[in-house]
């Protein structure tokens, strides 16, 4: 209890935070141009310098190694680490860049809208207990993994990774491996939300900038049954390799029991409020733009729906889950230094791909788009190439038509070259693929690492996801995904 009051009262202060603070305050405060006018002009530039990306790859590295090499540092201290590595960033912004006060409030109003969707679906999930009366066998858990990545559709990957984690691991509670986490991963928690825009951040992305609902799920279905029937035909050989283990309990082929069904009223009240957006519904109300607030109507509903399920859920389903807030409190940490430090990085790949956008093929495009998926969040990475395969075309992706162009196809100006909406398929499942590569390439990938590991399983470190599952897993998939769709 004294965990989750430490865990409400940190989205208390974000929510407090979020509503006291303004792009115009910021500006006022802490406008140093009428203190040190030429040290501005000395250091203000469009661009950051590449060596402001070095406190991003320092936090990389830190994760991946702080478990292993200094644990107990590491375990105390990671949330100093991770925020003072993005005050570095957000300090060199807010005080030597143009316009860099506006860069750092559009940062915090991402991470609002990060932060309130994953922990309102962590702590709705966390009070529906979902007890399945069979045993592990690969047969069940291939057909769980399949359902999950179909659910994932629905209620994102995030949700259908909350709600499906912890039955998974007690079904098959003895003989648990680590592929058995790996591959929830790869399926659930990242290639399965591929088809909808509520499946994958990067969609939905896409969505409200103009991509039509419905555009990806036929565009997508090919490759996305390609990769998802394949990994299930890898997973149901190692699980039947791995034998039965010492599974507890028994065998008894009985139904699905569900505790806390309350829940999925707050489920769907959240998924309802990812649409209240003035992109999606003209005329809606904007916090931002009325009261120059770094968050919006969707971001408090999803916060008050986190605090009334926390409060009004079924507490035998808390129980049952084991439910803490220790997974979401190191997302929330890590991902704020996360999404602090990665600001020049992706600044200097939008510019980038904007400069070069031109000389971009579809090949150059998919590989480019998923390597930074990987390792990057791939939602602005995916805006960033989007932008840039847009300006390819003579369009703009501010403008809600000219992606509507783009998405149902328009020629290329070079000779030769493909329609747009090619370009729009790659970057999709570049963006959404690609973020099984690493454990922050998708916020759901943290989360079920953090949740298995808290339930003694052996999981994967940083470093031995990527080279010993991720890579040879995954990449011969994307290798194949490119030979039969995109060698251009």
């Amino acid at each position: 209890m004294k965990q989750a009051r430490r865990c409400l009262l940190l989205f208390a202060f974000v929510f407090a935070l979020s509503l006291g603070i303004s792009g115009t305050l910021f500006a006022e405060a802490l406008d140093i141009t009428a203190v040190a006018p030429a040290l501005v002009v000395t250091f203000r530039n469009n661009l950051p310098p590449i060596w402001l990306v070095t406190p991003f790859i320092v936090l990389l590295v830190m994760i991946a190694t702080g478990p292993i090499l200094f644990h107990r540092f590491w375990e105390r201290h990671y949330p100093m680490v991770s925020v003072g590595l993005g005050v570095i960033v957000a300090g060199y912004y807010g005080f030597l860049m143009d316009d860099g006060w506006h860069v750092l409030e559009h940062t915090f109003e991402e991470y609002l809208s990060f932060i309130a969707l994953i922990s309102s679906l962590f702590v709705v999930s966390g009070g529906i207990l979902i007890k399945i009366e069979r045993r592990g066998t690969p047969l069940v858990n291939t057909l769980l993994l399949f359902i999950g990545a179909l659910a994932s559709n629905l209620v994102g990957t995030t949700g259908a990774s909350m709600l499906l984690i912890r039955p998974y691991m007690r079904i098959n509670e003895g003989r648990l491996k680590a592929f058995h986490i790996v591959f929830f991963i790869f399926i659930v928690s990242n290639i399965g939300g591929a088809l909808t825009p509520i499946g994958d951040p990067p969609l939905f992305l896409g969505f409200l900038k103009g991509v039509p609902f419905f555009w990806a799920l036929p565009k997508v279905f090919l490759p996305w049954v390609i990769t998802v029937g394949g990994l299930l035909l890898i997973f149901i050989i190692l699980d039947a390799r791995a034998g039965i283990g010492d599974v507890k309990g028994s065998g008894a082929k009985g139904g699905v029991s569900i505790t806390g069904r309350r829940n999925f009223f707050f489920l769907g009240a959240i998924i309802f409020a990812v649409f209240l957006d003035p992109a999606v519904i003209t005329g809606f109300p904007s916090l931002q733009e009325l009261f120059h607030l770094p968050i919006g109507i969707r971001e408090v509903i999803m916060f008050m729906i986190a605090l009334l399920a926390y409060k009004f859920s079924n507490h035998e389903a808390f129980k049952g889950n084991e439910f803490n807030f220790e997974p979401i409190k190191e997302v929330a940490f890590l991902f704020i230094g996360i999404f602090a430090t990665m600001i020049p990085a992706l600044a200097l790949i939008g510019d980038f791909a904007k400069s070069n956008a031109s000389e971009f093929s579809v090949s150059r495009f998919y590989w480019m788009t998923g390597a930074l998926s990987g390792v990057l969040d791939n939602a602005p990475t995916y805006l960033n190439f989007l932008a840039g395969a847009l300006g390819k075309f003579g369009l703009n992706i501010a403008s809600p038509a000219d992606v509507l162009i783009f998405a149902n196809g328009v020629a290329s100006p070079v000779q030769g070259d493909l329609s747009s909406d090619i370009y729009l398929v790659v970057i999709s499942i570049a963006a959404v693929f690609f973020g099984a590569i690493t454990y922050i390439g998708n916020a759901p990938n943290f989360m079920v690492k953090n949740i298995a590991a808290q339930a003694d399983v052996n999981v994967p470190d940083f470093l031995e996801y990527i080279y010993k599952y991720s890579l040879p897993i995954l990449l011969p998939f994307f290798i194949l995904l490119w030979f039969l769709f995109f060698n251009y």
